[in-house]
């Protein structure tokens, strides 16, 4: 694994992709922030599909950089255009305290955060502060039923912003709350009315930070054997999550090896995937992160003297194989 996750620079600026699927009111949360006085200068860019721009023309005025790429979709572009405009921004004079990019409603976020992996410049000088989702809940059930798109999105999320609860029941928000969980148990779910979720909560939480993982099933702590989350949902979709914990310490070189032939080889169906992982003989928690076939891993902070040390791995993807990922991990014991 490389080792670059815990030693970013103080000094990076945060990022934010902005995605969702259409019509569920990202422009409508990008208006709330940039027209709320936070004291904050934020840079905007904005992806459109197809030759005429309309998106910029939606985003209010504002004192914020705006920079619009209509030149198809920004997963299709996302090593050429992107990384131009993101270079010039980071060589102008005008400073930023983070950078927003809203994407297409049907573009995969995958590619578009990968390009602060790949990139030597915004590796330097970004960091990936999440990727937030906004959600349409009166539209969403039948948009994961017909929208690959739509379901790539809510598996990418580090956080979602559920928004349009007023046009949903409580039952209702009940079921579409349990469907966006089998497809990502760990991101934390802002309730919306016209997508008016606090800033604080959206920009500058570190949604990469592992810490949360930890929070998905405490219960699982209980066990002494490695142990995979099973979904009891109805729905035949494509993209599952599989949770795998175990407080057996594991071999540093097999885990890193592992996880780094598992993401070069089943890459394209791990859309995500992040894990805390106890080390024998380490007073060091040793994490990682994927996107895609891009892997990154190093070690965290100590293990407090309270807290169980439990290694916990979440893969969210596609066609996963629940039994031999785990007769993997269980091959890593120390």
């Amino acid at each position: 694994m490389s080792h670059s996750l815990a030693k970013r620079d103080a000094m990076t600026i945060p990022v934010t992709i902005l995605t969702g699927y259409l019509g569920a009111g990202k422009t409508t949360l990008l208006n709330r922030i940039l027209s709320e006085h936070h004291g904050h200068r934020y840079a905007v860019l904005v992806n459109e599909f197809g030759e005429i721009g309309i998106d910029a023309e939606l985003i209010v005025g504002s004192d914020e950089e705006l920079f619009e790429m209509n030149n198809g979709c920004i997963c299709c572009t996302v090593r050429g255009d992107l990384i131009r405009t993101l270079h010039g921004l980071l060589d102008g004079e005008r400073k930023f305290d983070a950078i927003i990019v809203e994407t297409t409603g049907l573009a995969d976020p995958g590619p578009v955060a990968q390009t602060f992996f790949v990139d030597p410049v915004l590796q330097t000088h970004t960091e990936l502060d999440s990727i937030t989702t906004v959600v349409d809940a009166k539209h969403i059930l039948l948009r994961l039923d017909d929208s690959r798109e739509a379901v790539e999105q809510i598996a990418f999320a580090d956080q979602i912003v559920l928004n349009k609860i007023e046009l949903v029941n409580a039952a209702e928000l009940a079921k579409i709350e349990a469907r966006i969980r089998t497809h990502n148990p760990l991101a934390p779910i802002h309730h919306a009315t016209r997508a008016n979720v606090p800033i604080a909560l959206v920009i500058g939480q570190g949604g990469f930070d592992l810490s949360r993982i930890n929070t998905i099933e405490p219960e699982f702590s209980t066990h002494d054997h490695v142990h995979d989350e099973h979904c009891d949902h109805t729905h035949d979709d494509e993209i599952r999550s599989i949770a795998l914990r175990s407080t057996i310490p594991m071999n540093a070189d097999k885990i890193s090896a592992w996880l780094t032939e598992l993401t070069t080889r089943q890459g394209q169906q791990i859309l995500r995937a992040k894990g805390i992982i106890y080390i024998a003989n380490a007073a060091q928690r040793m994490v990682f992160q994927s996107v895609h076939m891009l892997l990154e891993g190093d070690w965290q902070r100590d293990w407090r003297p309270d807290e169980p040390r439990v290694s916990t791995l979440v893969f969210i993807g596609r066609k996963l194989d629940r039994a031999a990922l785990n007769t993997a991990f269980e091959a890593c014991a120390a």
